[in-house]
């Protein structure tokens, strides 16, 4: 329900017939700037919103001095939209296996990182890989299953329990 300046606008514009939507996830500055840059006039052309390379999904190949063996990446996400969870299991010869889920249950940006990790791991057990490289952006996740740093969040133990379970397999 939008207040303050937002709902006198809304009551003001509704003798012209058009539908008001607040939209609640769009940077204002952005969309000044957006609008800002295309200016409509004489000379109006329809806005250029192809990027190319915009559908394509892939990891870029690790630096050839690195260790081979199997790696693993793995990211979580949870927002608005939803909840979700990816894996990449990477074959020492170079064959990809992504897994991907969505969760259908309520749970933070990190404990969705943490069930991703989990999903990576619990894939690379079922494909009896012996040795693994786990690669992930979630310092939280990192630091705090190498001990490094205590969890303040209680929800995280059983997460960091099963990783730790998950670990002793390699």
């Amino acid at each position: 329900m939008p207040t303050g300046r937002l709902a006198k606008w809304q009551i003001l514009l509704t003798e012209f017939d058009i539908i008001y939507i607040t939209v609640t996830a769009i940077k204002a500055q952005a969309l000044a700037d957006h609008l800002a840059e295309n200016l409509v006039d004489e000379e109006y052309e329809p806005l250029r919103t192809y990027f190319p390379d915009e559908e394509v999904m892939h990891i870029d190949e690790l630096e050839q001095a690195e260790k081979p063996g199997w790696k693993l990446f793995f990211d979580g996400a949870a927002n608005m939209k939803g909840i979700g969870r990816g894996v990449v299991l990477i074959s020492e010869i170079g064959y990809h296996y992504p897994v991907m889920a969505q969760l259908r249950f309520y749970c933070t940006n990190n404990m969705a990182e943490y069930k991703a990790c989990i999903l990576g791991l619990r894939l690379a057990v079922d494909m009896g890989v012996q040795e693994v490289l786990v690669l992930g952006n979630s310092d939280l996740l990192v630091h705090q299953i190498q001990g490094e740093w205590e969890i303040r969040v209680l929800k995280l133990i059983p997460y960091l329990q099963c990783l730790h379970d998950l670990c002793q397999r390699f």
